[in-house]
């Protein structure tokens, strides 16, 4: 089998790649990120990628095609904070700029990834992609409020998860389409809001790529456009 991870260099992304290269099912492992990671595992063909330029995605994505077509991929790209960025206590908090940067980095970079990776799954047996989500997207469960930008941005990826999964459950019939929340992991991304999380749900990256690998292994094709936790169960709209 053949698998992409889109943003193999971050803490998630990196352990996601050590995970799978474990799995003897995986033939061809293909690993792209902005940069060349300090590290390499041995049978994985890394790859730079620019999210930046479209046409620079699809070329990327072009790159698979030399061992046939994709049967996993896995997009791992997005951002809760920055320099100058930071999630909102409250609504005098919002500034359009940093919400239309959250935005474009956590919904539309991976949607425009999905638009020229996902016509590479197999049409003739069990794909999936995967887009890492949150469950802080969901309008359901959104008990505290704040946080704006990090909410919406993941709310509009899990809107084009659902409706990517219907259109190409007409084209790749068995393709499965899902989000995952991979839970609190220790990054750098996280760093800063540890504090209010019970340190026994703060995971390791390597147990969270477990637990990722773990959910990707269990989906069926009824799990398509779904958004799904670490554990495995639904998170709700």
């Amino acid at each position: 089998m053949n698998v992409a991870i889109i943003g193999a260099n971050g803490s998630i992304g990196s352990s996601l790649v050590e995970n799978i290269s474990q799995d003897k099912n995986y033939k061809n492992i293909y690993a792209f990120a902005r940069s060349e990671p300090e590290t390499k595992v041995a049978n994985v063909r890394y790859n730079l990628i620019d999210y930046t330029e479209e046409s620079k995605i699809s070329f990327a994505a072009d790159i698979t095609d030399s061992t046939g077509p994709l049967d996993l991929v896995i997009v791992t790209i997005g951002m809760l904070h920055s320099e100058g960025i930071k999630p909102e206590k409250n609504l005098q908090s919002l500034m359009a700029s940093n919400l239309e940067h959250v935005l474009h980095t956590n919904t539309i970079i991976p949607a425009i990834v999905a638009k020229y990776f996902l016509p590479k799954l197999s049409k003739h047996s069990r794909s999936v992609f995967v887009a890492l989500s949150a469950r802080v997207g969901s309008i359901g469960d959104n008990k505290l409020g704040g946080w704006y930008s990090y909410r919406m941005s993941k709310t509009a990826l899990n809107m084009f998860i659902k409706t990517a999964a219907i259109e190409y459950k007409r084209t790749h019939t068995h393709s499965i389409i899902v989000g995952i929340h991979p839970g609190t992991v220790d990054s750098e991304l996280s760093k800063p809001y540890q504090n209010n999380v019970p340190q026994n749900q703060v995971f390791s990256p390597e147990y969270s790529a477990g637990k990722i690998a773990d959910v990707i292994g269990k989906l069926d094709l009824e799990d398509t456009g779904k958004i799904l936790a670490w554990d495995g169960l639904i998170i709700t709209p």
